[in-house]
């Protein structure tokens, strides 16, 4: 296959490269990585709000009335919001297969960590009223706080991998080889994205508990998220220096334009502060991160006000800027390696054929509304306060 250099500094090859893949085909997997970026938002937010409230559970909940109170006020909501984790993946596997491959195959340690934690939590929900033992409740407590807190290390973590870079390589026939450990995985960086994940998620669940409770409960709830605030706003901010001076990707040689896209034949180098390179040729971009740290801030002044549902879209706000920031910098990167870097995966080569994203987007312009509204309605019949003397009255009730 033929390959083309583009000569030049390196943020003109970005931006090169950038315009040059740009088309029809090119414009449906930009689409579809920003629709991915919706769906990771929709997990950080809704996932991140139930998450969030088992993660404080044992703080806000002093008694095991209050405790019924918090996970009452989510227990109509926390089953049909998993419906964004099964978005992700699904777009993920069928918009792009080889990031799917590639990325669970890696992560598998990590996916099964995944997989138990969000076993136990449907578990904690529906048996731990079962039995008013007060030890068989306090087992369950816990494991709705370890299924809350490491389901968004994991995810924060997952994202901090990018910008550090995943060892894997690819063979002649596209198949990826995994050539670190799990405490690869765990390097500090991706531990600090992961507890500003955790920050965000209490943030969001605290900010949901104070809209729809009342008295003690809805005072730790407040200061929940004023602490919650202040550790994403120092987190963020101090994740956005620290990735400066991480060693960042560059694109610089790939297939002609209209040829099979492949990592098999690109090149790509590393260079420090690259990772702020997109930023630099537009800086449009900085509004981004700006609105993050912006609703950070109206979150936790609206905690102080006791303003609760605005302090939650403020969050909604805070999510989106936080996932989109990470992901202004890392375009066109999807899945950069560390042991091989010209092996990237990248949106360009990472994704499935026209015909394939072309039906998904039907599909998605129908299904995302639909998911969006109906969430919506549900939150809306289910408004106002929780209490604990309706609790008592209803044996439905976890």
């Amino acid at each position: 296959m033929r390959t083309v250099a583009i000569p030049g500094m390196a943020q003109a090859r970005r931006k090169l490269i950038w315009e040059a893949d740009m088309g029809l085909f090119g414009g449906l997997q930009v689409t579809w990585w920003l629709l991915l970026g919706v769906l990771l938002v929709g997990i950080g937010v809704m996932v991140g709000m139930d998450m969030g409230v088992g993660t404080i559970l044992r703080y806000v909940g002093r008694s095991d009335g209050e405790r019924r109170v918090a996970l009452n006020i989510i227990g109509p909501h926390w089953e049909g919001n998993q419906v964004w984790f099964i978005l992700g993946g699904g777009a993920i596997f069928a918009a792009f297969p080889l990031l799917y491959a590639t990325a669970f195959s890696g992560f598998y340690v990590v996916m099964m960590v995944l997989l138990w934690t969000m076993i136990v939590r449907p578990l904690g929900f529906e048996y731990r009223s079962k039995i008013a033992d007060p030890k068989w409740r306090n087992l369950w407590d816990w494991s709705l706080f370890v299924s809350g807190a490491v389901p968004m290390i994991v995810f924060g973590a997952a994202v901090g991998n990018l910008f550090c870079g995943v060892p894997y390589s690819l063979e002649w026939d596209m198949a990826s080889v995994y050539t670190g450990s799990f405490l690869n995985l765990l390097n500090p960086f991706a531990i600090s994205t992961g507890l500003l994940a955790l920050a965000l998620s209490v943030m969001m669940g605290g900010l949901m508990l104070m809209h729809r409770s009342e008295g003690a409960l809805r005072e730790r709830a407040r200061r929940a998220v004023a602490w919650a605030s202040i550790a994403a706003i120092v987190l963020f901010a101090g994740d956005g220096v620290w990735v400066r001076a991480l060693s960042g990707y560059e694109l610089v040689q790939g297939p002609r334009p209209g040829t099979l896209q492949t990592p098999l034949e690109q090149m790509v180098t590393r260079a420090a502060g690259a990772w702020g390179h997109n930023f630099s040729l537009h800086p449009a971009l900085w509004l981004v991160p700006i609105a993050a740290f912006l609703a950070l801030l109206s979150a936790y002044f609206a905690a102080r006000a006791y303003r609760g549902a605005l302090g939650w879209w403020c969050g909604v706000i805070a999510w989106a800027g936080v996932i989109g920031t990470a992901g202004a910098g890392l375009f066109p990167f999807m899945l950069p390696s560390s042991s091989d870097p010209s092996v990237s995966l990248t949106v360009w080569n990472a994704s499935s054929t026209r015909l394939t994203l072309l039906w998904m987007l039907g599909f998605a312009i129908v299904f995302v509304p639909l998911i969006l509204w109906y969430t919506s309605w549900a939150f809306w019949v289910m408004r106002g306060k929780v209490g604990s003397e309706r609790i008592a009255r209803d044996e439905h009730a976890y």
